[in-house]
């Protein structure tokens, strides 16, 4: 393991010999398969772990499920306080978490930092949710009676993430999830195992300091894909929340569908924006810029398809590769570098065969190539790609998780529209221009159909005050703030009659 990794596993006091399994502050070893991670930056193995067994994924369930019956009754405010002193944690030990999310996602460390800013974020906004899970009241037809509802917690939940946010879509559940009353159990990608056994670390430190709590409320279970689907098709967690491929999702949700259970899904995003010809173009730039290349294109916000109106195509696309041809490419924890690695040869593949459909369908493409000189060896290191290619092109319909920018061409906004609609996934979208009349029609019903649609900014780094998630084969979830809240809950109504007579509703007549 490099001395970066293992300094920041130090000071974020992490024990060893590390174990992948943990109930709150317990851990103990797998025993299921060997899986080796490797660190994006240079190829090299980071950790090897055992995967949790299925009786030990069973263990944690059951350790989950017990940890509810206490934490459901624990007054919100009091849960809001495990999570207050939980977000302290991370404000302690920020830059070492940082450093960790860098080794293991290939992030720079500019990135890192902001996606564990994100979990603190996330804890602020959970604790003041703890005192405001509010119900309504409702007006009763009913003489002497009170109509009411009002949300309880759920139970236990369990919770899929993917690599390239390794740690915060992890914390966007977790939290919320822990002020409505619900315990979690975590399966972090067999990727980024070293950030997810940190966060359960001080997790474990929280709970030492707060003995009332039940250590059952944060487990987590290491492992591939068979850890995945014993949390899917488990009856003891109401709720999976998955974020990852298509693919995934839809076997999750099959599976958990069979058992009537609940989905939260972060799937696919094939992302466009449009600029109109009233667009700044500086601006332009600098929000394509990081939409399409940020996090070497492994975002799920990332932006894929760029529709420029064809009065500006040709400037705009001289000055983006005028940009991409110099953005500082290598080792992501060198801050003066942009772009980090691909977090594996897979992705590079993956890119590589992408591109040569996009030319077999016509495409024109800039850059894209693999880089070997001034970045560390074993890494793969690529070229940001931007692409000129026809609207009818196939390579369009699919989500290819590497920087490739396709670029467009058009005349009149509701083709542009149309276009940007046409393509199975709905996450984020956004439009540049400085026509309110444009803004407004994008924004609208007959706008982006996307769960995600900004006006002047691009499609990725959303805030986690708003509701985040997509459409379609996105998968229709939502994480993270606004009402997001209310999938962690159950609602209940309540009809209280405060009278001595027994009016029913709809006026019926039962006299007996």
């Amino acid at each position: 393991m490099h001395q970066q990794a293992q300094s920041a596993l130090g000071l974020l006091g992490v024990q060893t010999p590390l174990a992948g399994l943990a109930i709150g502050g317990l851990w103990s070893p797998g025993q299921g398969e060997l899986l080796t991670a490797h660190s994006p930056i240079d190829g090299e193995p980071s950790v090897e772990l055992a995967a949790a067994s299925s009786s030990q994924v069973g263990d944690a369930i059951a350790a989950a499920k017990a940890a509810f019956g206490s934490w459901r009754v624990a007054p919100a405010p009091v849960r809001g306080e495990f999570v207050r002193r939980f977000g302290e944690r991370l404000r302690e030990h920020k830059e070492a978490l940082a450093t960790l999310v860098t080794w293991e996602a290939g992030k720079i460390y500019q990135e890192s930092l902001g996606e564990v800013q994100e979990m603190i974020d996330i804890c602020d906004f959970a604790v003041g949710l703890s005192r405001q899970l509010y119900g309504k009241s409702i007006a009763s037809e009913r003489p002497g009676h009170r109509l009411t509802e009002q949300w309880l917690p759920l139970g236990p939940i369990g919770v899929i993430s993917a690599f390239n946010f390794p740690v915060a879509v992890w914390a966007w559940n977790a939290a919320i999830a822990w002020v409505c009353g619900d315990p979690v159990v975590w399966k972090p990608s067999e990727k980024t195992p070293l950030t997810a056994i940190a966060c359960q670390t001080l997790v474990a430190q929280t709970l030492a300091g707060l003995p009332a709590v039940p250590p059952g409320v944060s487990c987590l279970t290491f492992g591939g894909v068979e850890v995945g689907q014993k949390l899917a098709a488990s009856p003891d967690l109401p709720l999976i929340s998955a974020t990852g491929s298509v693919r995934m999702g839809r076997a999750v949700a099959q599976t958990v569908a069979a058992r009537l259970g609940r989905s939260l899904l972060e799937l696919g995003g094939n992302n466009g924006m449009i600029v109109a010809p009233s667009a700044d173009l500086e601006l332009a730039v600098r929000s394509i810029t990081f939409s399409a290349v940020g996090t070497c294109g492994q975002r799920c916000t990332t932006l894929r398809r760029l529709f420029v109106h064809e009065s500006i195509a040709d400037q705009l696309r001289d000055r983006l590769l005028e940009v991409y041809g110099r953005l500082p490419i290598g080792d992501p924890s060198d801050e003066k570098n942009l772009i980090g690695p691909l977090i594996d040869e897979k992705s590079g593949r993956a890119m590589a065969a992408a591109l040569a459909a996009a030319k077999a369908q016509g495409g024109t493409i800039h850059g894209g190539e693999r880089i070997a000189e001034g970045v560390p060896a074993g890494g793969v290191y690529v070229r940001p790609a931007l692409v000129e290619i026809d609207a009818d092109a196939e390579i369009l319909q699919q989500e290819t998780f590497a920087p490739i920018l396709y670029l467009l061409r058009y005349q009149d906004l509701e083709t542009a529209i149309a276009l940007h609609n046409d393509v199975p996934q709905g996450l984020s979208s956004a439009i540049l221009t400085s026509d309110v009349r444009e803004a407004e029609l994008f924004c609208s019903a007959a706008g982006s159909d996307c769960g995600i649609v900004n006006v002047n900014i691009g499609t990725s780094g959303a805030e986690i005050g708003g509701a985040f998630g997509g459409e379609k084969e996105t998968g229709g979830g939502r994480e993270s703030g606004s009402d997001s809240w209310k999938q962690y809950m159950r609602r209940a109504t309540n009809t209280v009659n405060y009278s001595d007579q027994l009016p029913l509703a709809q006026g019926i007549r039962f006299d007996v």
